[in-house]
């Protein structure tokens, strides 16, 4: 009988017909995650940490590693106690000037946390493309100062 792996690692990722430029004024706001990911209900961010609160009231403390305009690549380790490690990266690759590919990558150990991250990061990008193709959504709003 085979092992399970400790780690494991997802990956989802969708074409959006927005620009990354567009795209990525919602993606590089660490402040306004939870208008766009389902599942959570607000965002602080102190400095480096954000700390995410779940429907269940849960709060998950984070560490902000990458947030590059450049690269349009944002990084974060959540440093919650139910992990022993975790990295997510979320990379907004333009494809032409109205399109563009978005990554959303999580490792973790244990490996279960990482599934069950993955389902919430596919949904999370599912609701990214919903709101920038519509033009319209409380992340769109939030980022209209910044477009």
């Amino acid at each position: 009988m085979a092992a399970t792996p400790a780690r494991a690692s997802i990956r989802h990722h969708l074409r959006i017909g927005k620009s990354a430029d567009f795209v990525w004024q919602i993606v590089g706001r660490p402040e306004i995650l939870h208008l766009w990911f389902p599942g959570i209900t607000k965002c602080k961010v102190d400095g480096e940490t954000r700390t995410i609160a779940l429907g269940s009231g849960m709060a998950m403390p984070e560490t902000i590693l990458t947030n590059d305009a450049l690269q349009m690549r944002f990084q974060y380790r959540i440093t919650s106690p139910v992990f022993k490690e975790h990295l997510a990266t979320i990379d907004v690759v333009a494809l032409n000037d109205n399109e563009c590919l978005v990554m959303y990558s999580t490792d973790a150990d244990p490996a279960a946390m990482a599934l069950m991250i993955g389902g919430g990061t596919l949904g999370a990008l599912e609701e990214l493309k919903r709101q920038c193709e519509a033009n319209h959504g409380p992340a769109i709003e939030a980022s209209k100062g910044a477009m």
